[in-house]
């Protein structure tokens, strides 16, 4: 570890050529040139030219050059688990025949997991993330087990976290409950599944408690670093009384809830079917849409649940690369934007290179909202840009804190190499928002800071041992599988077949 990392925001001068600032009123990226940027108990105090900033602070750490671009931290506004399902051997499907899959997945321990995924992060410029986990299962000690150890990671390694936990109380398995479906499998099968789905029968009441505990423990102890959501599953999961004690709940607390809905055709099919309207109108009856909430996904929102989402002040998280991997939808960016909807972006369970590069993420981003008339009103990489700072930032939680360049701001900085984003040349009018969105990979990051604290140093993060995790992981994943990881590979093998033809039967 390069330098000492403290739950205290750093104090240092960090140089840089350019500095990309934020967008202004009009859209347009604001710059800063050959500046000096002086962090002040993890805070920007000043930017200004470097003699100035200088003056007097001999004794701080320096960094960066004036041949950096400087930026504000990424965010990762959608994130579930680090070991990706592919490198897992799940085999990619639609996204109800693919969840399933996961039961037989091995496991490797939260924390090694979730440093997994905050290497990838960091050394790709990813500063905040929130991590929404799959759900918890077992008992109260059980939950706050896996939640320490998630949490604990993070503030490990010194990544900025949102934090949730997935909630169901209905049709784990499919559309329908759960009861009809395990009374037509095979009664092994079924024995194997009830135990399974029983401990995640958790009465919302008390997910409540643990919610409002955890975040006492953890949130009121690093106020700075992180924040506690919730996040009811989707609709389809989630009776109407869990909904609404959700969103009581959340809002006096002062948290955020981040919701996946409209991620599939057949979630759209659900809301239909069952309410008669649409999963937006459905959530607008109960009275669970405000400025709170974050839609993950939305990518079969119509043009009336648009209005509705802008009219409440709702945003939505726009995973592009998960959409399309699993063949799920693209989400109406172009219509979210025109009424004033902020869309945050996530990578969700990985992008389309299979790891956590925002930066990657962004470029597909871009291309795929281009759209095909002559005049569109399409994001240009400004825009993309803000989607995966600023924005990303408010649906975090830490909205007004970071996600920009500027004095009053926390320092999550990320620095990245001209020279790799400019080789072998770059013509003085391309805008510096255009080469960085549409140039700039992983090679570029060269320095990424949170609070101040340098976490990532010539690319790689030094804030942890990175390569022991690394091993550690490849060690436990060497071992020969247990006999129930066995057990449980052979009951998913059994079981898709079954949910497939729950599915055809059920169409929706």
């Amino acid at each position: 570890m390069s330098e000492e990392k403290t739950g205290a925001g750093a104090d240092c001068i960090i140089e840089a050529g350019t500095v990309m600032t934020g967008l202004a009123a009009d859209g347009r990226m604001q710059l800063r040139h050959d500046v000096g940027i002086r962090v002040e108990k993890g805070m920007i105090a000043q930017i200004g030219p470097l003699e100035a900033v200088g003056y007097g602070n001999d004794h701080l750490p320096r960094h960066g050059s004036a041949a950096m671009i400087a930026m504000p931290g990424l965010v990762n506004s959608h994130h579930h688990f680090g070991l990706t399902p592919l490198m897992m051997g799940v085999p990619f499907a639609p996204l109800e025949l693919w969840l399933p899959r996961f039961r037989a997945m091995r496991p490797v321990g939260p924390r090694l997991d979730t440093l997994y995924a905050a290497i990838e992060m960091l050394e790709s410029g990813t500063t905040t993330v929130h991590h929404i986990a799959s759900g918890l299962t077992g008992t109260p000690e059980a939950w706050e087990s896996s939640t320490d150890a998630v949490l604990g990671a993070y503030q490990e390694i010194g990544m900025r976290t949102g934090y949730s936990f997935m909630m169901r109380d209905r049709n784990v398995l499919a559309y329908e409950p759960d009861s009809a479906i395990l009374a037509g499998l095979p009664a092994d099968l079924a024995d194997w599944l009830k135990p399974r789905l029983a401990a995640a029968d958790v009465p919302t009441a008390e997910y409540m408690a643990f919610f409002k505990a955890s975040r006492a423990k953890w949130q009121e102890r690093n106020p700075l670093t992180l924040r506690h959501h919730l996040a009811p599953a989707n609709l389809h999961w989630c009776s109407d009384d869990s909904l609404q004690m959700i969103f009581e709940t959340a809002r006096a607390s002062g948290a955020n809830v981040h919701m996946h809905l409209l991620e599939t055709k057949r979630q759209a099919g659900f809301a239909r079917a069952r309410y008669g309207r649409s999963a937006v109108e459905h959530l607008a009856a109960l009275g669970c849409l405000g400025p709170e909430l974050t839609i993950g996904h939305g990518n079969w929102a119509s043009e009336s649940d648009l209005d509705l989402l802008a009219d409440c002040g709702c945003m939505v998280c726009h995973n592009a690369s998960s959409g399309l991997r699993l063949g799920s939808g693209i989400a109406p960016v172009n219509a979210m934007r025109r009424r004033g909807i902020p869309v945050a972006l996530g990578i969700d369970q990985s992008n389309l290179a299979d790891d956590r590069d925002m930066l990657l993420e962004m470029k597909l981003v871009w291309a795929l909202h281009r759209g095909t008339d002559l005049f569109n009103d399409r994001p240009d990489a400004a825009a993309v840009l803000q989607m995966a700072t600023e924005h990303g930032a408010r649906s975090t939680g830490y909205g007004g804190m970071v996600g920009r360049l500027e004095p009053g701001q926390r320092a999550d900085i990320v620095l990245l190499k001209r020279e790799s984003v400019a080789r072998p040349y770059l013509h003085p009018d391309t805008p510096v928002s255009e080469a960085v969105l549409h140039r700039a990979m992983k090679d570029a990051v060269h320095q990424v800071f949170v609070e101040g604290h340098k976490l990532v140093d010539g690319g790689r993060v030094v804030s942890i041992d990175r390569d022991a995790v690394l091993r550690e992981i490849a060690e436990r994943l060497a071992q020969p599988e247990t006999a129930s990881e066995q057990e449980a590979s052979r009951m998913v093998a059994r079981l898709m077949p079954a949910l497939e033809q729950v599915h055809r039967d059920h169409p929706l």
